[in-house]
């Protein structure tokens, strides 16, 4: 099985909400809906009455077929046709109050799944899949969907078809009614034992389509390197095992199901051969009507059927319980990096000082290995600070412990005097603009994928940040210019066009502190001068941050931050760190760029 425990949560409780107790973590969804809720509740409680009342009148019918007063005859017809009238209306009134009822509160649960997912740290997506959670936001919630806006109701029906129909069974005939239940406890067993075991295969089912989603979703968000080294058999044959694993789990819990069904049914409906051959006798002996015992046959049929779709519905409660944890999982995730119950404020205006006070941090996936050692760093509001060292020696962690990603496991960043975990994520990041190495670019227009970085910005504002990142030309000859849509992950473009995309994006937000890591990695010589003069026009009055490789870019920084090994090993000016001629030296020697793989 994929490993369940890619979501914090310990595995005895996990085995111990194996049950349908779990659905109740549905009703703060449900809450809400309270007036929706009882509306249907009467709905459905009418129609089960109405249901429960259809066969006095055919009783009715039945012992008055051969009366002479074909007036008596025909009230008792239209009595019930008017009462199957009734069953109509009431039974399309509960379908449509209960399926938007459903619908409102999986749309509630998928938005709140989301909104929580959205908000967590990268820490949490260094154990669990992208695709894993978008199989939970969609294949979970659609079997929550079934549940709520069908399973339950039809539940609640029979339930209330059930005891109705044994009360007026005992009403009918007191002696079949007493055989009838004898066949209760037969029916009960295998629907519990069965059911126990329907848990567990429902469990194993979702986690492995949840495990196929994941696996799917990595092949094809790489689908040019899969293809590009000819792993597409190898991808194709890895899917291929997870889903058959789905297949099988859901081919056991299936036959299970199936037998399940199959012995409720024989058992009920051989119970009402035998009660019908007794009613039969006493008909024939005169000690009942016929009308009566019609009346009793159809009470035992909606009783027994009433049971066997309860046993149908079980098993969907059962897989909606198991569906409904696993959504649970993501709204308790716990997470790293959270914000304070009482956030400090920035002093106004946000200046852009950035201070690294003995920080220690390692990777939580990387608990042994120290990212950062001890790091001591004081960045002055406005000044341009190159970082630069060999793969693994830290940089782009300083970039995220910046944005507050993760926090340090000893020593604080500060930001204008203030503790980053003091704040209020937001509050500060929203004074930081980024350029990533590998620029993110949305499935949208090069207009809105600019606009991400302020979405109040005006079409004049973007077109501006755009020539400002030498992206205008490029973006105004493509078919629909600033309207054309980029595709997924922006496979219309090439990499140095997606990185002044990026470029402009943190132009256009016009925030105090910019970080740049390898903003200028994919660009050509052109380009990347064109850009260049961009940031260096940025960077006036911003506290930047650059890492980079290339000798150009680090030239003009104001200062140069050399780190090693999680450490800052040498701090000052180009030319006399090259004089030094320890490792910046070595670096510059070999041009930034020769045999030095960015981080």
């Amino acid at each position: 099985m994929p490993d369940t425990n890619s979501i914090p949560v310990k595995n005895e409780e996990r085995a111990k909400s194996k049950k349908l107790g779990s659905l109740s973590a549905l009703w703060p969804f449900l809450a809400p809906y309270r007036l929706l809720m009882f509306a249907a509740l009467f709905a459905l409680t009418a129609t089960a009455c109405v249901s429960l009342v259809l066969p006095m009148a055919v009783r009715r019918v039945v012992d008055n077929f051969n009366t002479e007063d074909g007036a008596l005859l025909d009230l008792y017809f239209s009595a019930a046709l008017g009462i199957a009238a009734l069953l109509a209306i009431g039974t399309a009134l509960r379908y449509a109050l209960v399926t938007r009822l459903g619908e409102r509160v999986v749309a509630d649960i998928r938005k709140a799944v989301f909104a929580r997912v959205i908000g967590l740290s990268p820490t949490f997506f260094e154990r669990v899949m992208t695709g894993e959670v978008l199989s939970r936001i969609t294949t979970d919630t659609t079997l929550i969907l079934s549940v709520i806006g069908s399973s339950i109701s039809i539940a609640l029906r029979n339930v209330l078809i059930f005891f109705g129909g044994i009360v007026l069974m005992l009403f009918t005939s007191a002696k079949l009614t007493g055989m009838v239940l004898l066949i209760v406890p037969a029916v009960v067993v295998p629907i519990l034992v069965l059911g126990r075991k329907m848990r567990k295969l429902s469990r194993e089912n979702q986690d492995w389509i949840a495990a196929s989603s994941g696996n799917a979703s990595e092949a094809l968000l790489s689908v040019q390197t899969v293809q590009a080294f000819t792993h597409e058999d190898i991808s194709r044959g890895a899917f291929d095992e997870v889903t058959e694993k789905s297949f099988d789990a859901a081919r056991r819990r299936i036959w299970t199901r199936a037998q399940m069904t199959a012995i409720v049914i024989f058992l009920v409906f051989t119970g009402i051969v035998g009660v019908l051959w007794i009613g039969a006798t006493d008909v024939r002996n005169g000690t009942m009507s016929v009308g009566s015992l019609v009346q009793f046959v159809i009470y035992a049929v909606m009783v027994a059927g009433s049971v066997a779709a309860l046993s149908e519905i079980f098993g969907e409660l059962q897989r909606a319980a198991g569906a409904t944890e696993r959504l649970v999982e993501l709204l308790h995730a716990e997470d790293t990096v959270t914000d304070p119950a009482h956030p400090a404020r920035l002093p106004e205006p946000v200046k852009g000082e950035i201070v690294f006070d003995d920080v220690h941090f390692a990777y939580p996936s990387r608990p042994g290995v120290a990212a950062l050692d001890g790091v001591n760093l004081t960045i002055q509001p406005g000044e341009t600070v190159a970082v630069v060292g060999p793969s693994g020696a830290g940089k782009t962690t300083i970039i995220q412990l910046i944005q507050r990603f993760y926090d340090p496991d000893r020593g604080e960043v500060r930001l204008d005097g203030v503790s980053i975990d003091g704040l209020n994520r937001d509050d500060f990041r929203k004074h930081i603009a980024l350029v990533p190495q590998d620029p993110v670019i949305f499935a949208d227009s090069a207009r809105e994928n600019i606009r991400f970085g302020r979405p109040d910005a005006t079409d004049a504002e973007i077109e501006a940040a755009a020539k400002a990142a030498a992206a205008h030309e490029f973006i105004a000859a493509l078919p629909d210019g600033y309207d054309s849509w980029l595709g997924e992950r922006g496979v219309m473009l090439s990499g140095g066009q997606k990185q002044r995309i990026a470029i402009a994006r943190a132009i256009l937000r016009d925030a105090p502190v910019l970080l740049l890591d390898e903003a200028t990695s994919a660009l050509d010589a052109e380009s990347e001068r064109a850009v260049q003069r961009a940031v260096d026009e940025l960077s006036e009055g911003r506290t930047t941050i650059i890492v980079a490789h290339r000798l150009a870019t680090v030239k003009k920084a104001d200062r140069i931050i050399v780190m090693q090994d999680g450490q800052v090993v040498a701090t000052g000016a180009h030319d006399a760190l090259v004089s030094e001629d320890g490792l910046y030296a070595r670096l510059a020697r070999l041009q930034f760029t020769d045999g030095i793989a960015a981080e």
